[in-house]
């Protein structure tokens, strides 16, 4: 907020002054004292105004008004594409924290709030491998957004105040969805460790059979289990 000085009442104080002590001790009745007393006014009227320029500043401090704190502006990460999904992702979860404060329901609480952890694990993954991205377009794209969507009118109707068939069936959907809507998330987050699974099989069943043919794995070799087939898409059915 930009602060304003205040205007000084003091000149004219200065000015109301000088035309009583004058007409006490001089007198007015031709224009020329007129004259030379809106002369004299207007010289002190100016130098009390300069000395008061700013009626801001009481007892020798000045009253400003402080500047509010300018919310800091995140670092850009260089990819675009990623800077655009971090900050949806910021303001998805600033949604869903507000829904759980308005949302009296404490299932639909819980829910939220589930969704707001593993929805930020999803955006700190991605951040830590971009290349992940393409993994989670539709889910930012459709998933996310719709989800939001369900949990605001779930908001507004609840807050209505009125038990009626219309707002009592949504309600029931609404809460009957988010046990998949969780599921759906929490898949999502699986499916971008996939690949780093698959890896991690890899190399266990090289170093079992590199262990068997040297004689290191005894008599009981471990058995890595099969990791199923990579599958990053959540069915989300609305």
């Amino acid at each position: 907020m930009e602060t304003k000085a205040r205007k000084s009442v003091a000149p004219f104080y200065a000015v109301a002054a000088i035309w009583l002590l004058y007409a006490l001790l001089f007198p007015l009745y031709a224009p020329l004292h007129y004259a030379l007393l809106a002369a004299v006014s207007a010289a002190v009227f100016f130098g009390v105004n300069a000395l008061c320029k700013d009626a801001g500043v009481v007892g020798g401090t000045e009253q400003a008004q402080p500047k509010a704190a300018e919310k800091p502006k995140e670092a850009s990460t260089g990819n675009a594409e990623l800077d655009k999904m971090l900050k949806d992702g910021r303001l998805a979860i600033a949604e869903m924290k507000r829904l759980d404060d308005n949302i009296a329901d404490p299932g639909i609480s819980a829910d939220i709030v589930r969704l707001e952890q593993v929805s930020q694990k999803i955006f700190d993954e991605v951040k830590r491998d971009p290349a992940k991205l393409p993994k989670v377009r539709r889910f930012m794209d459709y998933y996310l957004p719709t989800t939001l969507k369900l949990l605001n009118s779930y908001d507004r109707m609840s807050a209505a105040g009125v038990s009626g068939e219309n707002i009592n069936s949504t309600l029931a959907k609404v809460e009957g969805m988010m046990r998949t809507i969780v599921a759906a998330f929490e898949k999502q987050l699986d499916a971008l460790y996939g690949a780093e699974a698959l890896d991690i099989s890899t190399d266990i069943t090289v170093l079992e059979t590199m262990m068997a043919r040297e004689g290191l794995a005894g008599d009981q070799p471990l058995k890595a289990e099969s990791v199923p087939k990579e599958d990053t898409d959540i069915k989300l059915e609305l």
